[in-house]
């Protein structure tokens, strides 16, 4: 709830702040290409595991004592990838989306 309520208050002081003009030329503001990271989500059925929005970035597998178990390239915008790893509970990061999950 705390956590919340300071996002929150985050939220408002950042709309209440004063845009900045630069002076910047054209040739300065190119455009920035950007990954929308909230896309990405990861769905876990058993020993598959269902990647949606993360194209072109890399799925790592880590389990709870912090080793890299698997690494994975993801092609598509939505994937399915089988974990062929042990029962137990793992940690899914691709880019900043990071998920604990438990294989059964």
């Amino acid at each position: 709830m705390k956590k919340r309520l300071l996002i929150y208050s985050l939220t408002a002081a950042m709309m209440l702040t004063v845009p900045v003009v630069s002076m910047a030329s054209d040739a300065e503001m190119a455009p920035v290409e950007q990954t929308i990271e909230e896309d990405v989500t990861i769905t876990v059925n058993g020993q598959w595991v269902v990647i949606n929005g993360a194209q072109g970035q890399t799925l790592e597998v880590v389990s709870l004592t912090g080793r890299r178990v698997m690494t994975i390239k993801i092609d598509s915008p939505a994937q399915r990838v089988e974990l062929n790893v042990p029962k137990g509970c793992y940690i899914l990061k691709i880019g900043k989306v990071v998920r604990k999950v438990t294989v059964r």
